[in-house]
């Protein structure tokens, strides 16, 4: 008797991801044709349309998938959207490890001391200051204010909370919080998985 296929068309999300852990390979080769257009869709959106880069993202995107299949939870959301998630994380770190990496503060007065006087010393110190400020306004208005009002005005928390009028646990939070938030934007990002 010949081997036949069998019909997984109509096969649930569920079951093909139980087939991915598996390692079934007629439900994994199902399981990914039935995602693939969709991944790579997350993929390009994020990418700003790198096509190659898209199908890298795609591939780790199921290979995370395989690897981590046993401990999805249908309570949690659905494949979709969980394949979805993973792979949109993915389309991210991506676009950060495309970006130059940023200069560490503490570096700073080094690299600018070995640049010579002139065109190249006010570039990287244009550069620094502007990946400062970018990150400064990416936080939300109450925390940027209360590190402005800090490290530019000089001011303490307890006079931050009073010309705020808001308590002093408060304008030390906002403040914990946005220099929290500012040294993870300037870091490097490195993910070795």
């Amino acid at each position: 008797m010949a081997w036949r296929a069998r019909p997984v068309d109509g096969f649930p999300d569920d079951l093909l991801l139980a087939g991915l852990a598996s390692g079934d390979a007629e439900l994994s080769v199902a399981f990914v044709r039935r995602f693939q257009s969709r991944v790579f869709g997350v993929a390009m959106s994020v990418l700003g349309g790198d096509a190659r880069q898209a199908e890298d993202v795609a591939q780790q995107a199921f290979e995370r998938a395989w690897r981590h299949a046993a401990v999805f939870d249908p309570r949690r959301g659905s494949v979709t959207t969980w394949l979805t998630a993973i792979t949109h994380h993915l389309a991210i770190d991506a676009v950060r490890a495309r970006r130059a990496a940023p200069v560490d503060p503490m570096d700073l007065e080094e690299i600018l001391g070995a640049a010579p006087d002139g065109p190249e010393r006010a570039t990287l110190a244009a550069e620094s200051a502007a990946e400062l400020r970018a990150a400064i306004r990416a936080l939300p208005a109450e925390q940027g204010r209360a590190l402005a009002l800090a490290a530019f005005r000089g001011l303490t928390a307890r006079e931050i909370a009073e010309s705020e009028g808001i308590p002093l646990g408060t304008a030390k939070t906002r403040i914990r919080t946005a220099m929290l938030r500012l040294a993870a934007a300037l870091e490097p990002k490195w993910d070795p998985s």
